[in-house]
C-alpha cells in the first residue's frame, strides 16, 4: 500500500499560496498537472489552493466582499480542462506601474545591454523585458535598437567573448595605416555614437583601444586568449595620453573663450 505524503501544516499551505499567486500571474495559462510539479505538490492540493484563491480579495468601501473585490478564474478552464487562468487580480492592479511609454523606453535600454559582449545571461534581460511588457500600464509599444555597420561586428566579438578565443582583423589607425591585428577581447564600449574594443594587442604587446567603425575583416582565430579581463587592469577613461602624443596650441579670440 502507498504511503500517503505527510499532511502539510498551515505555515507550509501559507508559503504554498504566497508562491502560487505570481507564478499564476507570470504564466497567462497553466496546467494543474505542470503547477503541482513546479511546487512539488499534489495536483488535488492545486486545485484546493486555486478554490481558495478563487474567494480570497479585499474588501470594498462598503466593508463587505462584492464581486470585483474577489480574485477570479476561469471556471470553465479550469473545471473542464484542468487550466488555470487568473482573469481578475484584487489590489496587485492597483500598485503603481511604468506607463507603456516608460516600459518602452526600458526595454530599448534592455535590448541595447544585451547586445554588449560582456552581459552573458541574456536570458535573464529576455525574461525582464517579457515582465516589463507583463507589468505596464498597458502594452508598451514595439521598439527596437536601430541597427548599425558595426552590428556585425558586435555579434562577432560577443561569439569571441563568450567562446574565449582570440580575434583578428584588419585595422585602420588615426594615421591611416592599415595593420592586421590579433586580439584579446576584453570590454566594448560607446561614447557618443561610436563603439570601442578594448582588448589585448599581440602586435604591441598591451592593452589597446580599437574602434569599430575602422575594424574590417574579422575573423574568430579558435586560438584561446591569454589575457583576460581579470588579467588585465583596464583605466577607467577610454582614452590616455602617450609619449608620441602631438601637442596643439590654438589661438582663439578673447571674445570666443568662454
Amino acid at each position: 500500500m502507498a504511503e500517503r505524503p505527510p499532511a502539510r501544516g498551515a505555515q507550509d499551505k501559507l508559503a504554498f499560496l504566497l508562491a502560487l499567486v505570481p507564478y499564476l500571474m507570470d504564466h497567462d495559462r497553466v496546467s494543474v498537472n505542470q503547477t503541482a510539479q513546479q511546487f512539488a505538490v499534489t495536483e488535488d492540493e492545486v486545485r484546493e489552493a486555486v478554490r481558495l484563491i478563487a474567494v480570497s480579495g479585499i474588501p470594498g468601501e462598503t466593508a463587505t466582499y462584492q464581486h470585483d473585490d474577489l480574485f477570479d478564474i476561469a471556471w470553465d478552464d479550469f473545471e473542464l480542462n484542468d487550466e488555470i487562468v487568473l482573469t481578475h487580480l484584487v489590489a496587485i492592479d492597483d500598485s503603481p506601474r511604468f506607463s507603456a511609454r516608460e516600459a518602452a523606453a526600458l526595454i530599448a535600454g534592455l535590448q541595447y545591454l544585451s547586445a554588449l559582449p560582456e552581459n552573458a545571461d541574456r536570458a535573464a534581460i529576455a525574461s525582464l523585458m517579457l515582465k516589463l511588457s507583463r507589468g505596464a500600464s498597458a502594452n508598451p509599444s514595439q521598439v527596437g535598437v536601430e541597427a548599425s555597420e558595426t552590428d556585425a561586428t558586435l555579434t562577432l566579438i560577443r561569439e569571441s567573448v563568450e567562446a574565449g578565443t582570440q580575434l583578428e582583423f584588419d585595422y585602420v589607425n588615426a594615421r591611416g595605416e592599415n595593420e592586421r591585428r590579433r586580439v584579446d577581447p576584453l570590454r566594448v564600449e560607446s561614447v557618443d555614437a561610436d563603439w570601442y574594443l578594448r582588448g589585448w594587442c599581440h602586435l604591441r604587446g598591451a592593452v589597446r583601444t580599437f574602434r569599430l567603425d575602422r575594424v574590417s575583416a574579422a575573423v574568430m582565430t579558435g586560438e584561446p586568449i591569454t589575457h583576460g579581463a581579470s588579467d588585465v587592469i583596464l583605466p577607467d577613461s577610454l582614452f590616455e595620453g602617450s609619449p608620441d602624443d602631438i601637442r596643439v596650441t590654438i589661438d582663439i579670440a578673447t571674445a570666443a573663450a568662454p
